[in-house]
């Protein structure tokens, strides 16, 4: 049975940030909705009517996507030290070009991001990683694109030390949910080579945070 937009998570979410941000919602407009298999709502695009605290309307489309989380992996050679990032290669909408990104997924209507980021990380990579191994790098979400979307994220990163060849058996596997319509492949690449790669502005500055969370200056330097 499909999930009315109104009973799912992600809008009411949405619209509860609204309000305790002061706005007054006079109506929201459903324009298109997609759900996955089991009913419940992905994302929606909706037209919102709503003024603000100082008597403004607010630009009112908002495409609604609710949490997500991306995962930096990083590898680390025990023998040589350097570090290679795991990355998912894909075609994107936005573009239509191959693109080169971390791990990432949405909450949907699950709190505990991640729980969701590690399972995410397996079902895109083929890497079991365990939630404890994952280190967060905002407590508070970061809005990617704020004028257009509610899109909420949350980052992590984790590191794993393997041997040259363990590093080498997880690039170029294939990896995606069909039914979600995700052809992914994974790529393994020298830490420096795959910054260059990434175009998603979330996954460039998650290669920052990180660097600058476990103090790697001299990689940093090199970005």
């Amino acid at each position: 049975m499909a999930e009315n937009l109104t009973d799912s998570h992600k809008f009411n979410l949405w619209k509860n940030r609204l309000v305790s941000n002061g706005l007054d919602i006079h109506r929201v407009d459903e324009l298109y909705t997609r759900r996955n298999g089991h009913g419940e709502v992905l994302f929606s695009l909706l037209y919102t009517d709503a003024t603000t605290p100082e008597g403004n309307k607010i630009p009112p489309i908002c495409f609604l996507k609710g949490e997500v989380v991306s995962v930096l992996v990083c590898f680390i050679d025990v023998v040589t030290r350097e570090k290679y990032l795991l990355l998912v290669q894909q075609r994107r909408i936005c573009d239509g070009s191959m693109t080169y990104e971390h791990p990432a997924g949405m909450l949907d209507s699950e709190s505990d991001a991640a729980s969701v980021a590690a399972r995410e990380v397996f079902e895109e990579t083929g890497i079991a990683v365990d939630k404890s191994q994952l280190i967060s790098v905002n407590s508070e979400p970061f809005y990617p694109s704020t004028g257009t979307s509610d899109e909420a994220m949350y980052m992590f990163y984790c590191e794993l030390e393997l041997t040259s060849e363990a590093i080498q058996s997880y690039h170029n596997t294939v990896q995606g949910l069909l039914s979600d319509h995700e052809y992914i492949k994974t790529f393994v690449v020298p830490f420096e080579e795959g910054h260059k790669l990434i175009t998603n502005v979330n996954g460039v500055l998650l290669d920052y945070l990180y660097l600058k969370s476990v103090g790697d200056w001299e990689l940093l330097k090199k970005l």
